[in-house]
């Protein structure tokens, strides 16, 4: 019987793929169809790809699959042809990453999930089948001149910190099931306006649009493939980009750059900066934005109190670890915060 899931520790896998010598391409794609068994549809999908040596974080739901991979270079044709293979997949669009080092996954992990993307949507009637309609780069950009046009924001707070297109409204929720509503609220007396939303891979503002749509509104638009394949066009295609900054990604880079506008301060001296870190203290792992004199100065923490962790000994930060309560390092996605200093 194959083995359908990883045995090797996190450590080891991330040093080996740092010993590895061939480039890796990285990558997402999404796509909303009926998947009648996941679970199968999950073991045949991990067979494969772990066969072609594919690293990455897929969802597969009833709803669909959601995947951000990485793919050895010389694998890409023969893991393109197999999702192409898959009817429902067959011609789906890769976005390929913009600002790529092939470091960013160093082991496959294909999960179930209830969806694909948590939308808190409990309303039978509600299909994806009535989406908004698809924009490219250009159309975008186009779309984006006329003062009857809304630009929203469909990703969290740490996202738009850091780059985000021009005069986008950001929607103050901590979760997307939170900004739905908010969203739709928020909007309520411009129902006659263009509305575009955008996220970072498309599959957020895909379902926002058809959620939009269900509750009434008309013009609806979304980036198709969003910021990422956003990024690609406007490269391809020697157009002026209208998001500015650098597009926080799910993966160990933590982000890549589109534009060399630092928009973003750093949450512990306010400094320029826009470059995400987790907290070096393992008891606190806390995602923040750190300049690279904080990061010399704190050692890669958030704090006084975790730079002072770290230098004990190892069972003594493990005794300080079982009594932590992790409650108050959360970081709060919808509202800016700046890190005490000590």
């Amino acid at each position: 019987m194959a083995i359908l899931h990883n045995r090797i520790s996190q450590k080891e896998l991330k040093e080996r793929l740092y010993q590895e010598t061939e480039p890796r391409i990285t990558l997402s794609f999404y796509h909303y169809f009926p998947v009648a068994d996941p679970l199968q549809f999950r073991d045949d999908l991990y067979k494969t790809l772990n066969e072609l040596k594919v690293f990455g974080r897929i969802y597969v739901a009833h709803e669909g699959i959601n995947a951000q991979a990485s793919v050895p270079k010389s694998n890409f044709e023969l893991f393109k042809n197999h999702l192409y293979s898959i009817e429902p997949l067959h011609g789906i669009r890769l976005n390929i990453a913009v600002d790529d080092d092939g470091k960013s996954f160093w082991v496959l992990k294909i999960k179930v999930r209830e969806k694909i993307v948590a939308d808190g949507i409990t309303d039978p009637a509600f299909s994806m089948t009535n989406k908004g309609k698809y924009v490219n780069a250009a159309e975008m950009n186009e779309l984006m001149k006329d003062k009857d046009t809304v630009v929203m924001d469909m990703r969290n707070h740490y996202e738009f910190e850091v780059g985000h297109f021009e005069n986008a409204l950001e929607i103050p929720s901590d979760t997307f099931r939170d900004q739905l509503p908010v969203a739709v609220e928020m909007m309520k007396d411009k129902k006659e306006k263009n509305i575009i939303m955008y996220c970072t891979g498309g599959i957020r503002c895909e379902k926002a649009s058809a959620y939009m749509l269900h509750n009434g509104f008309k013009n609806v638009f979304h980036l198709e493939g969003g910021i990422i394949n956003y990024a690609q066009q406007v490269k391809e295609q020697g157009l002026d980009s209208k998001f500015i900054g650098k597009n926080f990604v799910f993966d160990d880079r933590l982000g890549e750059r589109i534009t060399e506008d630092i928009i973003a301060k750093c949450h512990q001296c306010g400094k320029p900066a826009d470059t995400h870190t987790n907290c070096r203290n393992s008891g606190c792992h806390l995602l923040f934005i750190q300049c690279e004199e904080c990061a010399a100065k704190f050692e890669g923490c958030c704090s006084k109190e975790c730079l002072d962790i770290i230098h004990l000994p190892e069972e003594e930060q493990k005794k300080v670890r079982a009594g932590i309560d992790k409650g108050q390092n959360i970081f709060n996605k919808s509202r800016r915060r700046r890190i005490s200093d000590g």
